[in-house]
Parts: C-alpha cells; sequence; structure tokens
C-alpha cells in the first residue's frame, strides 16, 4: 500500500522558518515527480514545488520562489520542504503528493498524502 506520511509543521511568527517532510513508502518512486501543494478554507488547492525523486531537478510556485526549498534524501526516501521568510497567506495545509513523471498533478494516479498543518501568525 502506498503511503505519503507528512511530518512537521506547526505554528511560526511571520518571518520565521519551518520545515516539512513527506516519507513516501509502498512502491519506487524512481520516475516519479514529489510535490507540495496546499490549502487554505475557500480555496483551491494550490501547487507549491516539486521534485523529481530521479536527478532532483525542482520547481516552484512564484508565490515561494527564494523563500522555499525543496530537496530530496534518496537514501532515507524522504522529501524535506524547508519554508523561510513565511508569511501569514503561507498559513495552509501542506499535503504531499507523487506523480509519475509522464502525468500531470490532476490524474487519477497520484498519491496523496493527509496533509499537516502550517500556521503563520502577524
Amino acid at each position: 500500500q502506498v503511503q505519503l506520511v507528512e511530518s512537521g509543521g506547526g505554528l511560526v511568527q511571520a518571518g520565521g522558518s519551518l520545515n516539512v517532510s513527506c516519507a513516501p513508502s509502498g512502491r519506487s518512486f524512481a520516475g516519479y515527480r514529489m510535490g507540495w501543494f496546499r490549502r487554505t478554507p475557500g480555496k483551491e488547492r494550490e501547487f507549491v514545488a516539486h521534485i523529481s525523486w530521479s536527478d532532483g531537478s525542482t520547481d516552484y510556485a512564484d508565490s515561494v520562489k527564494g523563500r522555499f526549498t525543496l530537496s530530496r534524501d534518496v537514501a532515507k526516501s524522504t522529501i524535506l520542504l524547508e519554508m523561510n521568510s513565511l508569511k501569514p497567506e503561507d498559513t495552509a495545509v501542506y499535503y504531499c503528493a507523487a506523480r509519475p513523471a509522464w502525468a500531470d498533478w490532476k490524474s487519477k494516479n497520484n498519491y496523496w498524502g493527509k496533509g499537516t498543518l502550517v500556521t503563520v501568525s502577524s
């Protein structure tokens, strides 16, 4: 059974830093892209960043570029989202996701974690 288990998150003041990590299991993720999305009440799910499990190449939403860094540790089978210079508008439930490189993030073949809450106070 494929599982994506998020950890980290919590409460931080604006300008601070926080890390969230994801531990995927249940299959090989070679050839997959691992991503983070976030959702706030009343809004649609928003892409944050993704990383290629195979070569580590990354892509970020404009709203987090220069502040967030996504990395992967193949040996430990984890991905880490380092969030710096956090803003109140970064407050959301953050979800880890995985998709085949050939698919898009709307595919029914994707995997999703249950989410972890990040709250940034002003």
